[in-house]
């Protein structure tokens, strides 16, 4: 009985109708891993916004506008922030791939060739060619391939937080070099000034042991003195020199253009108004980019888990072809149209405890996600505190060393004229000396320590903050440039 041609059509119906009611099926399936162990989000608002412009105009309150350029360059030619780029361009390429296993995949598939055969006899030679379109669609049954797709954009949001947190960084980076390198400036001053000084009390010197009013020891003592004072600015220039090369690397900028931007302002620390902050609102906490990927993260690992459980259930396949072939053998060719249609379906029966392991595996690591969550929330916390009790001791101190530095600078000039007359030592006159440029360093690096505390109170809660106000919580998501 010749077939009917009903009965193609009826299979196909067949298998699109048992294909539908597997997939009816996966839409009331329960989720194998609700995230129950990941913490509430409380992901904030950007820093800054996320914008460029806010970050600069926030960073022109420190009134240093040298300071401002440099961050601006760095921000626009970092290999860092090329590097959080590319891996922003992978994990949005990987959230793509990982869409595409929803869809079906459609291939075209040509073929062409010339064989020989002895069966049946006699010899045959033969050629054959085919064209096809070949369609394959793996039903998302348990869920496997939406979980993975979904993991692939948190992951992809994970590294566009994690360039956020780079712009921080380096912006704070950048701060606390050029503060290395004016405080550097500052301390070749101060070691300069104590030179001179110590050249006009080596030539006083020298006059009183040749008029044989000193001791010819007071001209050695006050001698290497000044040697030690000119050593002293010597080493200072070389690191100042060293710190230059340090925001060259940063801001990427050639040694003309940074010097040019450097020659104002130079010696001078940056010092931004308001600097003493006695609390940050918690909330502020919110806006880290790192803990803001952390959180992607834990929500990539709590679906890797889904994706895991998946792979242990049956897959389902539909696949389907059509397309033309022909035959050509002993002078005559036949072929004509072809197609097929239907399900396919591989269910696991033993892997030796694979699937198991998997599993396991993917529970572990997102055991590993959240603590290591709850640790860099706990950092975050203890980060704050910590600037904030650096500022408050810094700023506490700083009264009391400036007071001693004008004491001291009283004193060595006392000292001088009770030298200059006769009725002092230069033992005196050289403790003096150095008691003022001690209490000058000293008083300095009170003042570097005060701003790189305040840089770290900027990196600890991720930038952007406002002394006495938290982050408003509509704050705008867009960025400038590519994320």
């Amino acid at each position: 009985m010749p077939a009917s041609p009903l009965r193609p059509a009826r299979g196909l119906a067949l298998s699109l109708s048992i294909a539908l009611l597997m997939s009816g099926c996966a839409i009331t399936t329960p989720d194998p891993r609700p995230p129950t162990a990941a913490p509430a989000r409380w992901q904030g608002p950007l820093p800054h916004g996320g914008q460029l412009a806010a970050a600069l105009d926030w960073w022109a309150a420190v009134g240093d506008p040298v300071l401002v350029e440099l961050i601006a360059a760095a921000q626009q030619d970092n290999p860092a922030l090329a590097a959080a780029l590319a891996r922003i361009d992978q994990a949005r390429a990987a959230a793509r791939l990982a869409g595409a296993s929803l869809i079906p995949r459609l291939e075209a598939n040509t073929t062409a060739s010339r064989a020989k055969t002895q069966m049946p006899p006699p010899p045959m030679a033969y050629t054959s060619g085919s064209a096809s379109a070949d369609a394959v669609w793996e039903l998302d049954l348990f869920g496997a391939l939406r979980r993975g797709r979904e993991a692939a954009v948190a992951r992809a949001e994970a590294a566009r937080l994690q360039w956020h947190d780079a712009r921080v960084t380096l912006a704070a980076e950048v701060a606390q070099a050029y503060l290395d390198l004016r405080t550097c400036e500052a301390l070749v001053a101060i070691y300069r000034e104590d030179h001179e000084a110590l050249a006009r009390l080596k030539e006083l010197t020298g006059r009183k042991v040749a008029s044989g009013f000193g001791a010819p020891a007071d001209l050695e003592l006050v001698t290497a003195s000044t040697a030690e004072g000119s050593s002293r600015v010597r080493g200072q220039d070389a690191q100042c020199r060293l710190n230059r090369i340090t925001l060259a690397w940063l801001t990427g900028l050639e040694a003309g253009a940074l010097e040019t931007r450097l020659a104002a302002g130079r010696g001078q620390l940056p010092q931004p108004a308001g600097l003493a902050v006695q609390a940050i609102p918690a909330e502020v906490l919110a806006q880290r980019p790192d803990l803001a990927a952390l959180e992607q993260e834990l929500m990539a690992g709590s679906l890797d888990v889904g994706v895991a459980q998946a792979e242990r259930y049956p897959k389902l396949r539909l696949t389907g072809s059509i397309g033309y072939s022909r035959v050509r053998a002993l002078g005559e060719s036949f072929g004509g149209p072809q197609w097929s249609i239907g399900p396919g379906l591989i269910a696991p029966l033993f892997d030796g405890g694979r699937s198991a392991a998997l599993v396991a595996q993917a529970d572990a690591r997102f055991a590993e996600a959240v603590a290591t969550w709850q640790q860099r929330a706990r950092l975050a916390v203890r980060e704050v505190e910590t600037a904030l009790v650096r500022i408050d001791g810094a700023e506490a101190r700083l009264g009391d060393a400036d007071t001693a530095v004008a004491a001291f600078q009283r004193y060595q000039k006392a000292t001088e004229t009770r030298y200059e007359t006769g009725a002092g030592s230069l033992f005196e006159q050289e403790d003096a000396r150095r008691s003022t440029l001690q209490a000058s360093g000293a008083a300095l690096q009170l003042r570097a320590e005060r701003f790189a505390a305040w840089l770290s109170l900027y990196k600890a809660v991720g930038g952007g903050w406002q002394a006495g106000t938290a982050p408003a919580a509509a704050a705008a998501r867009t960025t400038s440039g590519r994320p």
